[in-house]
Order: structure tokens, then sequence, then C-alpha cells
């Protein structure tokens, strides 16, 4: 795996690697006719390996799948990306602590890390840990394993509830992209093969980083941080069957593009415009949160702009009314 340095983030620019510079505004400072100017697929830049890590495999080499190309994998140092432990929530903090001390090996993972590594204060942590659920059950006083399909465990801690999920359960049902993915990189070894697959199973590549507090380490499987810099939202497996796998994805997509003020790769815009009418699928308490979410955190004109653009918004509205 490379390993990556990346100094002196701020919140206006992130040099990954010079001379790469990109700008991160806060939500809804840029127009949402951002999010529709959509960008090619992009080719990842290879990096040049600094040194190994012993819970990590070299870099394995591009794979092309449907037309894609797989991104080289990367370990950034979280103190060079200007990740500090005071960022973390003290709650989480303890989750992640008790975890470690039973010996687990504990991540922040999703939209938290994006959210790090933009220097924007996430609005909530997921962990996910080596641990089974009910070993994480039994760890806690008060935890409680919630959800069928995607089981986590709920941990309270005090006011707060920290989710945490689970590598041996995150696995269970895998996406077409997981099923390509047993067919590739049998090399690694099993850390980063762990990472690896859980990262390849989430929504869009900058919610695909993954942290580890105790090394101070980053790990983007998916491409996530070039996309970050290209202010870019891009599934992680084509986007038409990302989609077709989980409709919600695309109401996930407008509101994130909303609020960061990204744009949407080519493949993306395009699916979303094909697939639109899918949403209907969603129950209605499910669309009902979706647009909650969607109007919260000052991103509502910028959402409400972009539903309209896809063609989402009549679609949407009559649930509203109701």
């Amino acid at each position: 795996m490379a390993i990556v340095g990346i100094s002196n983030v701020t919140r206006t620019s992130l040099p990954f690697r010079p001379p790469f510079v990109f700008a991160c505004r806060r939500a809804g400072r840029r127009s949402s006719a951002a999010a529709l100017e959509t960008l090619p697929e992009i080719t990842h830049d290879p990096v040049d390996n600094v040194s190994e890590n012993p819970a990590s495999s070299p870099p394995p080499k591009a794979k092309v799948w449907q037309g894609r190309c797989w991104p080289e994998w990367k370990m950034m140092s979280s103190k060079e990306l200007g990740i500090k432990a005071s960022m973390i929530t003290k709650p989480t903090k303890l989750v992640l602590d008790e975890l470690k001390k039973k010996g687990y090996d504990v991540y922040l993972v999703g939209g938290c890390v994006r959210d790090l590594v933009m220097k924007r204060t996430p609005k909530d942590f997921d962990i996910i840990t080596s641990a089974h659920l009910s070993e994480v059950k039994k760890t806690f006083s008060r935890c409680d394993i919630v959800g069928k399909r995607f089981p986590i465990c709920h941990v309270h801690v005090k006011d707060s509830i920290v989710e945490v999920s689970s590598f041996c359960t995150s696995g269970r049902t895998p996406s077409k992209g997981l099923v390509y993915a047993t067919r590739s990189h049998q090399d690694c070894n099993e850390h980063d093969n762990m990472r690896w697959r859980n990262c390849l199973a989430r929504d869009f590549t900058i919610n695909g980083l993954m942290f580890n507090p105790f090394s101070n380490l980053v790990y983007d499987y998916m491409g996530g941080m070039e996309d970050i810099k290209k202010a870019k939202v891009r599934t992680v497996i084509p986007a038409y069957t990302s989609f077709q796998e989980d409709c919600a994805r695309i109401l996930r997509a407008i509101r994130i593009a909303a609020r960061l003020g990204f744009r949407f790769s080519k493949e993306t815009a395009h699916s979303i415009k094909d697939l639109a009418n899918s949403i209907m699928r969603l129950d209605k308490g499910r669309l009902l949160m979706e647009m909650n979410y969607m109007l919260a955190y000052g991103s509502a004109e910028a959402s409400l702009r972009l539903l309209w653009k896809f063609g989402l918004l009549e679609l949407l509205l009559p649930i509203q009314i109701t």
C-alpha cells in the first residue's frame, strides 16, 4: 500500500501531494448548479511506495471492471491531514478506547472521516470493529443490537448514542461489487482485505475512507481522497448497479452534493436521472426521513434545486404534502 503524506490541511485547501490543490467550501455557499457540472471518470495517479506497514499489503495492480479502473490503495498520516484527537467527541473516544482495551481492531469510517479530512464537524461518528456485535454488547452496560438486514450496536454513553458495526456482519450480504471483490486481490493480507471489502460495500467513494485513531492512519481503497480533491460525488461500484441495489442512495447522493457543494460524475448523474422513479419503492416514512435530512444543516435550497433538476422534486412533493 502506498503511503501518502499530506501536510497542513486547512478548510480552504488540501495539498494531496504537490501540486494537487482543491478548495473545500462551506455547505450552501456554492450554487447547486455546481453538482450538475459533471466530470468524466478519472484515472487515479499512482503513488510511490515510501515505506511498508506490517498490517498493509503492497498496492495491487489496477483492476478494470465494467470500464472502471480500481484505484491504487493509499495509506495517509492523519496528523499530516490535520486530523486531531480533539475533533472526535468524548462519547466516541470512550467507545473506541474500551474496544481497543479488549484487543479489538477499531476504526472510524464513512462520512465522519470525510468531514474530518475537510475540517468539517461530523454530525455523528460511525465505528467499525473486528469484534462481533455480541462481544460489543458484553463490553458496554447500555448497548442494544438493532436492525435485521444490517445489524449494528447502539452504545449509550450518557445522553449520546454511538453506532458500532462489525466487520463480521458487514460482509454477510455481498453486493455485486463484493462478488467481484472475491475474485480480486487474493494476494493481499487479511487486514487490508477486511478493510477493502468493507469499503467496497459503501455507497460513495468519499464515504469509503477508514481512520485508525490509534495508529493515526487513514486508509483509502476507493479513491475517496481524489474525489474529495475533485469535489466529486461518485459511487464505489458502477452507479447504475449501485442505485439498483439501493435506490435510497439516489437521495443520499443529492443530499451529500448539496451539503458539500460537490458535483456528480457523469456516470452518477446519468444514473440518477435514469433511475429517478425507483425512489418511489421506498416507504413513505423513509422518504420523509430523507427529505428532512436534506432540509437540515443549511442545505435546504441547494437540495431542492438539485431535486428539481433531476426530476425528483415532483415525485417527492406529493409525499410531503400528505
